[in-house]
């Protein structure tokens, strides 16, 4: 029975807590109230009655009031209490107006208020029930009244009110509920509910996603630190300045130089700069983290109070078990007083949990940002920065600061309050525990401290094992990249097992850092496991020794051990902070170096619109890179009248473009004046394109007007490109301009300048990337007299010769001077710098344009005899080599090759459709986890499990032991049993430690055997898939599987095994203890566990969506940024700073937005499984209260502070099955291509042609087709031809006639689809793949080479003998260069042979050819690349080397196969003609049309 609490208690303390709590808040609080305005509330249904109550309360209380003094000599007590009682009413129904008029929606404080006058009101409302006979009716009738009054407030205080008026919330289409929720939503974060069950419901979109709430967008943020930060600078500078003016000297004037100073000696001359550095240690630098602290630390510090009330709570709860244990040792003690301290236990730990998890959203919030201030602020400062500043760090360097560096911050900030929290922790802990067991603690704790130094070490060499494993992971990831590159030619030469063996021996080296890794981390689970246990092993064992008094009793042993749980954590934690503090110190110094390089001075360049003729003025400039490098410019002078055309030409290097940046301000200016007249538009040299589509590539943020557009595509000649792309002008460009060609992109480039309409163009060698007829026609159309710009001021620098007699003006710059300048017939008069380039550039120029009206200097030209010799080799040689390939006969082919790609770009955009719904959908199917059991050995599997059911089962036992043990102190039998007792608990607590290590190795062998046994069929598979496998997937999308998905099955799933089998079975034995103590336990299990999968499915599926989101839309934040560095000329040059700040912005908001919630569903979840997890303390301690006869306090304190540690591994253990759930996909994705169709078998026994085979080599081809895959049309249709032994063949015809197919057959890297093709009476359909290619050679297309030395290229089994390689390079002409290098033989090639011409890469592939020497030989000839030199040189050596072979070539240049013993001609997929060369040239069909084009025949 409870106990009846005395009349003045209840009337004194539990009336005045709430009124002393009220009075205390309210100040502060309406002081807030103050300061924040939303707008009013209008008078509500729910504010009436609120208000009513609050009213009627106040007079119940005066009545009691004026009853007292109507009754007279009364105790003071029965004065006091009802007068400050209704005071504190009239206070609360104040609050409740002015929060309404506030807008206030709902009211913490008022809600804590109501809810202490519940919990008061109950105790005498009870005692008032058992009373029996009413003594005094009217307090009797006042007091129900107040009573029932007082839960009608707070019933209503739960309630939320309309938001106010005039707020702008309406205008948001998706506000974030976070706003409006009220205060009991928030403290539980109910109002993320609606996510979660959206997000279990189907997939999340973007579209499902809260926007961002406004204090923490990048409008917001982005300013608040940049305003700190500016501060900071002007500090720096006036310190710096009081620093400059307190040194003695006389200062001379400043020179102009032209940058702001941005922290360093901005305006100082070289003599300044001595004495200031002597005194420069007084100068301070402006402080990034000052700037931090003063923007965001305010917000933080909230965050840091709810810890420090955390920490507090937490050391209730160990107090109360000691409590409880008392309890249930003294028989007599009421029972209330056990079902007191359950619930208060319970209560604790809510508390707690609420806190905790308010804590962690203020500082999650503090970093989430911390990154987006960051971000903006690097965003700002890299459009401005000198270009000096820029080239000391490259563009992956700052796309590093802002994700790695700004991630940085972000994890410090939720780290940053263990800092002082941590120490705080561990002194209340060991002060506790110092009174409980006295200076025994020092043992245990003496071991946690030497456990450090040994987890530190385990760490270090952990690390450094990662980094090795990385490097072998990077080799790896390169070869294949190479593999799947040149796939074709390992095809081709049958060297896939070569390579096959070279990519396994990588992997095995990977795999046996992974095996060492996995014994430190078996080593490293042991101490974290059995360090608790060590702990309290040493602790108990030297506490029991050290005096005979000492009895280890129940309230002794468990209190102590769930201190040492809360000890456990801050030590842990610790280094963990401080390695995280080290790093982001680091990346503080890298922003804030990054944030305090020079920036451009935007008034280098006057650009005032003051009316004169000229547009473009330079006068005596002199221009530099960077500060201290040397000029570039020297004392330039350029008057560019208004709308003329002024060409700016020179050799390579002299200051060219270095002119144009000077004219955009990009250089600094040391002296001089520039003015440009009116907008700019700017086309660089090389062109830059940004990641959207054309048509907003070519606007650049101009308002749409298609009558201008389409004139505009039209001058740039784009209008015949767009048919060809798949979206036309709606086509998504690549980054940088993948899916365009170099002359397209340089078309956009001015098509975006001219449809700028600005007043000055400045061309920065436009001309030279596109092909001859088309820069006639932009010269035309666009730039020259005639074009559309005519009427502009332009300046263009070029290197076509032929434009410049239509030029108005001509400026010939030598070494950075501008040497002379007239038009063409003045410089050509003077015969000086300009008549020299002329002379020079003369062939090319006649070559580019044969038909042009050039007469005026054709008389120089044939004066010069030696001159015409050298042109008409220079025009075979530009013949051949095309210059970009969109002159018509080659633009075909890249129209093939773009189309391809965009088609396959298109399917890649419907794959990851498909295969997103596939991961999705429902969890992950139970098949993809038997697989993953099936890779890592189902015996094996089994004994995983049963080892960490042992080792459960050893910790258990140890526990169970130390409850005995205790039981002791109540028999008094300790003396006799203390040896026995420490014996017997260190055995099992060492069984425990041994088997967790054992289980953990097994399991990290089982998983390491997986990885092997996966990525080996991965890797198999790949080798034995057909081509159009790899010409249809993107190159990516396999390397993918290759790097990140073996690198989750490598790294990333052991360790979640490991973590979800341990919490696991952490959670499993904790029920089990609980309910063999208190076996009613079980019916509670039920509820709570379906509770807990409800949850745990909610957060999974909404998890995984929302991680999803936040990485889709992390990777446009770095690429917007990076093509931003690489464009910010072009970008200041149109003028379009603010709007790309604002793209940047609106990226990092959208990133963002996926973010919070992301934050918020932890938190979220945190509660719900921390509530499951209290509940389980509530009802242990209930139901041990219940059964409190027959339970010994051993029994009680063992299952109480097991039930305290679970909540811990019930959260981790949800996080652990997300974990798992993601990255078990990767075993799913890994196994889909591992699967893919093979090709035939490399080798077929029973079929295996003669070694010797093909003796003649003699070919036929009957009734032959051939598709490159199921569904598309024939490329071969019915070829039938015999060709004998010796004899050479030329295949020629149009492009896409279907040639190159014709070797692909040979090597059946096409299947036939009809037909077949005998070699020597050897069908190639029936024998195995290697035993035919190795008996054919080829000399491919494009040489390709692998990374390796030399040998290994020529020669990757090492079939023969140096003499042999060293005889083949000597016929291949090799020899020479090969034996000038130190290597000889073993000479690095470089990734794709980088490292040699392509002509030496050409002759390399002849080598093969000629190691090989087989009797049939295919050369496929090169179309462009090669040069002339090299190709005679093939041609002769195949004509010597090969006399006997049959040689199969597919001409490109018909001078080739001129001697030929016959020519095929192929048209559409059938044979056309098919003949000698001569009677071919006499039949007047195509092959005479094509040779006449050639100029071989008349």
């Amino acid at each position: 029975i409870w106990p009846d609490l005395p009349e003045c208690f209840q009337l004194s303390v539990l009336s005045w807590v709430q009124c002393i709590y009220l009075w205390a808040v309210s100040p502060i609080y309406i002081f807030c109230l103050k300061k924040n305005k939303k707008g009013y509330i209008m008078m509500s249904l729910l504010n009436r009655f609120k208000t009513a109550f609050g009213f009627l309360l106040w007079i119940v209380c005066w009545i009691d009031l004026f009853y007292t003094l109507h009754e007279g000599n009364q105790p003071p007590i029965y004065y006091v209490t009802p007068l400050v009682l209704g005071m504190t009413m009239l206070l609360a129904t104040f609050l409740i107006q002015f929060e309404r008029l506030r807008g206030v929606q709902s009211s913490g404080v008022l809600f804590i208020f109501w809810l202490l006058c519940l919990l008061c009101a109950t105790v005498p409302f009870r005692s008032k029930i058992l009373q029996g006979e009413v003594t005094d009716k009217l307090r009797f009738t006042t007091f129900y009244f107040y009573f029932s009054m007082v839960v009608c407030e707070f019933i209503l205080c739960c309630f939320n009110e309309k938001p106010p008026l005039f707020s702008n919330v309406v205008t948001d289409p998706n506000p974030c509920p976070e706003a409006t929720a009220g205060f009991l939503s928030r403290i539980t974060f109910w109002w993320f509910t609606s996510m979660a069950v959206k997000g279990y419901k189907m997939p999340l979109e973007a579209k499902d996603l809260w926007s961002l709430n406004k204090r923490d967008s990048s409008k917001v943020m982005v300013p608040r630190l940049l305003n700190e930060w500016e501060k900071e600078e002007a500090k720096a500078k006036l310190s710096e300045e009081s620093v400059a003016s307190q040194a003695t000297y006389a200062k001379p004037p400043p020179s102009t130089t032209n940058h702001i100073s941005g922290g360093g000696e901005g305006e100082s001359s070289p003599e300044e700069v001595e004495v200031l550095l002597s005194s420069k240690k007084v100068a301070h630098q402006p402080s990034f983290l000052r700037a931090l602290v003063k923007a965001f630390g305010p917000y933080f510090l909230i965050g840091s109070g709810y810890k420090l009330l955390q920490d507090i709570i937490t050391f209730v709860n160990p107090q109360l078990l000691k409590m409880l244990i008392l309890f249930i040792k003294e028989k007599d003690v009421p029972n209330w007083w056990g079902y007191t301290l359950a619930c208060l236990m319970f209560f604790t730990a809510l508390l707690q949990t609420l806190i905790l998890h308010h804590q962690f959203q203020y500082c999650f919030v503090t970093g989430m940002n911390v990154r987006t201030a960051v971000i903006g602020a690097i965003y700002r400062k890299a459009l401005v920065i000198t270009n000096a500043a820029k080239r000391s760090s490259t563009v992956g360097e700052i796309v590093n600061l802002m994700s790695v560096d700004a991630q940085r911050f972000m994890d410090l900030t939720t780290f940053l309050n263990m800092l002082w929290s941590a120490p705080l922790q561990i002194m209340l802990a060991l002060y506790f525990l110092w009174q409980i067991l006295g200076p025994s603690v020092l043992a245990g704790v003496a071991v946690m401290i030497m456990l450090i130094p040994f987890n530190a070490f385990i760490a270090m060499k952990t690390r450094a094992y990662q980094v090795e494993q990385m490097q072998h992971k990077d080799a790896r990831i390169k070869l294949m990249n190479e593999i799947l590159n040149g796939i074709k030619v390992l095809k081709l030469y049958a060297w896939e097992s070569s390579f096959k063996e070279k990519v396994l021996a990588i992997r095995q080296k990977e795999l046996i850092v992974l095996r060492k890794t996995a014994y430190l981390g078996a080593l490293s689970t042991m101490a974290w496991t059995s360090a608790p246990f060590l702990v309290a092993l040493t602790t108990f064992a030297v506490y029991v020794t050290v005096d005979e008094k000492n009895i280890l009793d129940a309230e002794t042993a468990f209190v102590s051990i769930s201190l040492f749980n809360i000890l456990r954590f801050p030590l842990n934690m610790l280094p963990q902070v401080i390695s995280s503090l080290v790093q982001a110190s680091v990346s503080l110094k890298r922003v804030q170096n990054f944030l305090s390089h020079d920036e451009l001075d935007p008034d280098s360049v006057n650009r005032s619109n003051t009316v004169t003729e000229f547009a473009v003025t330079v006068v005596n400039g002199k221009f530099t890179w960077g500060k201290d490098d040397a000029p570039v410019l020297h004392n330039i002078n350029v008057m560019v009248p208004q709308g003329s055309l002024l060409a700016v030409v020179g050799h390579v290097g002299c200051g060219k473009s270095s002119l144009i940046s000077a004219l955009l301000g990009d250089m600094e200016k040391v002296e001089g004046e520039v003015s440009v007249r009116g907008s700019v538009a700017y086309v660089p040299q090389q062109a830059w394109i940004q990641n959207a589509t054309l048509r907003d590539n070519i606007l650049f943020g101009n308002p749409y007007n298609e009558q201008k557009y389409n004139s505009v595509l039209e001058a740039c000649a784009l209008t015949p490109d767009l048919q060809v792309l798949p979206g036309g002008d709606m086509t998504e460009i690549g980054e940088k301009g993948i899916n365009l060609s170099g002359g397209q992109r340089q078309r956009v480039s001015l098509a975006r300048a001219l449809y700028s309409d600005a007043d000055v163009y400045l061309l920065d060698d436009p001309l030279s990337a596109v092909d001859a007829h088309v820069s006639k026609h932009i010269f035309d159309n666009l730039i020259g007299p005639e074009g559309a710009l005519k009427g502009k001021t332009r300046i263009l620098v070029t290197h076509g010769i032929s434009f410049l007699p239509q030029v108005d003006n001509i400026m010939v710059m030598v070494d950075g001077r501008v040497s002379e300048m007239g038009s063409y017939q003045d410089l050509l008069k003077q015969n000086g710098a300009f008549a020299e380039f002329l002379r020079n550039y003369i062939i090319e120029d006649d070559e580019l344009f044969p038909d042009d009206a050039l007469s005026n200097h054709t008389d120089m030209v044939d004066s010069e005899p030696m001159i015409n010799e050298a042109k008409r080799s220079f025009i075979r040689q530009m013949s051949i080599m095309s210059s970009d390939g969109e002159n018509p006969r080659s633009r075909s082919v890249r129209r093939h090759g773009c189309s391809q790609r965009k088609h396959s770009e298109s399917q890649d955009k419907k794959k990851p459709r498909e295969m997103e719904k596939l991961i999705q959908a429902e969890t992950v199917k139970g098949k993809v986890y038997l697989e993953y059991v099936k890779a890592v050995g189902p015996l094996l599997s089994v004994v995983i499990c049963f080892l960490y059911g042992c080792q459960s089962a050893a910790s258990i036992g140890t526990n169970i032991w130390l409850s005995e043990w205790t039981n002791d102190a109540v028999t008094n039998s300790t003396a006799e049993n203390v040896q026995m007792r420490v014996g017997v608990y260190a055995a099992l607590g060492f069984a425990q430690g041994i088997l967790i290590m054992i289980a953990s190795f097994t399991l990290a062998m089982g998983n390491i055997g997986a990885a092997k046994k996966l990525h080996f069929n991965l890797l198999t598979n790949k080798f034995h898939t057909p081509q159009s496998f790899f010409d249809t997937t993107p190159i990516g999308r396999i390397i993918n599987r290759f790097s990140k998905d073996i690198y989750v099955i490598d790294e990333a799933l052991p360790s979640t095994v490991l973590m979800f089998l341990g919490t696991f079975f952490v959670s499993l034995s904790t029920i089990l203890v609980i309910v063999s103590s208190t076996p009613i336990f079980a019916v509670v299990i039920v509820p709570l566990a379906v509770i807990y999968v409800f949850v745990q499915r909610f957060y999974v599926a909404t998890s995984r969506q929302l991680k999803r989101l936040e990485s889709v839309s992390r990777s446009p934040i770095y690429s917007h940024f990076s093509e931003t560095i690489t464009g910010c000329s072009v970008i200041r040059a149109y003028g379009r700073h603010s709007a790309f700040v604002l793209m940047s912005d609106i990226k990092v908001d959208e990133n963002q937005k996926s973010y919070y919630p992301g934050i918020v569903s932890n938190r979220w979840l945190g509660v719900r499984i921390e509530f499951i997890g209290n509940c389980i303390v509530l009802f242990a301690g209930l139901f041990a209260v219940t059964g409190k006869d027959s339970l010994s306090p051993g029994l009680v304190g063992l299952s109480v502070s097991y039930a305290l540690q679970v909540t811990m591994s019930l959260n981790w253990m949800v996080r652990m099955t997300s974990e798992l759930e993601n990255n078990i996909v990767a075993v799913e994705r890994v196994k889909e291509y591992s699967e893919t169709k093979t090709e035939a078998p490399w080798e077929v026994e029973d079929k295996k042609p003669p070694p010797e085979w093909p003796m003649q080599g003699n070919v036929e081809f009957n009734d032959y087709s051939v598709r490159y895959r199921e569904g598309l049309d024939l490329v071969l249709k019915d070829i039938t031809l015999r060709v004998k032994g010796g004899e050479k063949i030329g295949i020629v015809g149009r492009t896409g006639a279907g040639k190159s197919s014709m070797t692909l057959c040979l090597f059946r890297l096409l299947e036939a689809a009809g037909g077949e093709i005998t070699i020597d009476n050897v069908k190639i359909s029936e024998i195995g793949l290697h035993d035919l290619r190795s008996k054919l050679t080829i000399i491919p297309q494009e040489p390709v080479l692998f990374s390796g030395t030399l040998r290994m290229n020529l020669d990757p089994f090492e079939k023969y003998s140096d003499e042999e390689v060293w005889k083949a390079l000597e016929h291949s002409h090799l020899h020479k260069f090969v034996s000038n290098q130190a290597a000889k033989l073993d000479l690095e090639c470089s990734e794709g042979g980088e490292n040699l011409s392509v002509g030496q890469r050409q002759l390399v592939c002849l080598a093969r050819a000629l190691l090989r020497k087989t009797r049939i030989l295919i050369l496929d000839e090169a179309t462009a690349a090669i040069d002339l030199e090299t190709d005679d040189l093939i041609q002769s050596t195949i004509r010597t080397q090969f006399e006997d072979c049959t040689v199969f070539t597919i001409a490109h240049r018909l001078n080739t196969i001129m001697d030929y013993t016959r020519v095929l001609v192929l048209d559409k997929g059938r044979i056309a003609e098919f003949d000698t060369p001569t009677n071919l040239i006499s039949k007047r069909g195509i092959f005479y049309g094509m040779a006449k084009d050639a100029g071989l025949a008349q």
